[in-house]
């Protein structure tokens, strides 16, 4: 152990909620700002005391200038705090933990807030500013197709294509969504998410509000007959509604600080970060990127890259975690079965939701319960983002 360790000693974020659902009357800043003071809360840190906050959004800025100062405006944070969004696609919430920890690791701060937000609920369809004629229909885009002028195809188009490409088919992905929501079940059945997740009270119905306290996306009676029987979205070849995530709102946030500030304010170190890598690829290899992070942070450590505890591989599809396993197992399937056990162990992105700029964010807290629950160890949590991006974060429980 070192006083300059980078610790973090609290994480918090909000039920996930459905497209539309019950947390579609709150912004993308209001459900940071309430992600921000639990966090705050929770660490018991004073909020002058916070150096920076670094928060994550994935989806066109939340449709807002500078969405992270007003959340943090929202908040119990002086305004006084500097902050700063990342936009990385689906990496952004682990991107904005990296950089505070690199702001820790070279003496630039000693306590920062680290996560993201997202609701996918309030992006607004996009009409163009421009026209090529005066007279004449409009053509108005929704960003929540989510593809780009980089490549034609929706991102669900051609990450099927990738995991036949690499070996998984529709099958396998079928049945690891089955598992993702049996294990969700079963952890929710345990209370596993409250280490993590607190309650929101949200707007009701004339003059009313009510507390949202659980994910609202798992499916339990989920069954491989009924993800057979669905067609691949947009004419693609695996990706189906039931085998990847639908589209979500919520927030997730981290307190990091210095060892030696944790130990002089009494503060319980939950885990420690021991390196983050952000990588590239072509821009359809996200199904691998996850792997790719995973094994130069390994390669860094001088250790295995299958030698991890816990492993949180981001559902951005069913075939994310199938992929990058069976990647790191160097293509060995004995091997990528024995990783597969160990990887999103209470259920994934699938199950609870994926709010694109809180996922990233949302994995390394849920990798740190499951190393605190299994008495310590090192885990490692990997994302991948939009057009062939990916980030990892290595993690130890002492």
């Amino acid at each position: 152990m070192s006083d300059a360790d980078v610790v973090v000693v609290s994480v918090a974020r909000t039920p996930f909620g459905r497209f539309e659902g019950a947390l579609r009357d709150l912004d993308g800043p209001a459900l940071g700002a309430l992600a921000i003071d639990a966090g705050i809360a929770r660490s018991g840190i004073a909020a002058s005391a916070v150096d920076a906050l670094y928060g994550g959004v994935g989806m066109i800025a939340s449709a807002m200038l500078t969405p992270v100062r007003q959340a943090v405006l929202s908040s119990s944070l002086p305004e006084t705090t500097p902050s700063a969004t990342i936009d990385r696609a689906c990496c952004s919430g682990m991107t904005a933990i990296g950089m505070g920890f690199r702001d820790i690791r070279l003496g630039e701060a000693s306590v920062v807030v680290c996560g993201g937000f997202e609701s996918l609920s309030r992006t607004p369809l996009l009409w163009p500013r421009q026209r090529a004629r005066r007279l004449g229909d409009v053509c108005v885009e929704d960003p929540l197709l989510i593809r780009g002028r980089v490549v034609e195809q929706p991102i669900a188009v051609y990450t099927g294509e990738e995991s036949i490409r690499r070996g998984v088919g529709r099958a396998a992905q079928d049945a690891w969504a089955l598992e993702s929501q049996q294990r969700y079940a079963r952890a929710q059945a345990d209370g596993y998410f409250d280490f993590e997740r607190f309650a929101v009270e949200v707007p009701g119905p004339k003059g009313t509000s009510r507390w949202v306290t659980a994910d609202e996306s798992p499916r339990p009676d989920t069954s491989l007959e009924d993800l057979a029987k669905l067609k691949p979205v947009y004419g693609g070849k695996t990706v189906t509604a039931g085998n990847a995530p639908g589209l979500n709102d919520g927030a997730a946030f981290l307190v990091l600080c210095r060892r030696d500030f944790a130990r002089a304010n009494g503060l319980e170190a939950l885990a420690r970060i021991v390196d983050y890598a952000q990588v590239s690829g072509a821009p359809t290899s996200g199904t691998s990127t996850p792997a790719t992070a995973i094994a130069r942070l390994a390669d860094r450590a001088g250790m295995d890259a299958c030698g991890w505890d816990i492993i949180e591989i981001n559902e951005a599809y069913a075939a994310t975690p199938l992929v990058s396993t069976l990647a790191l197992a160097g293509g060995d399937a004995a091997v990528a079965g024995r990783l597969r056990s160990r990887t999103n162990m209470h259920g994934g992105a699938v199950a609870l939701g994926h709010p694109l700029g809180a996922s990233g964010a949302r994995i390394v807290m849920t990798l740190i319960n499951g190393l605190r629950r299994r008495g310590g160890g090192r885990g490692v949590a990997a994302i991948c983002g939009g057009f062939g991006q990916g980030d990892a974060m290595s993690i130890t429980v002492e």
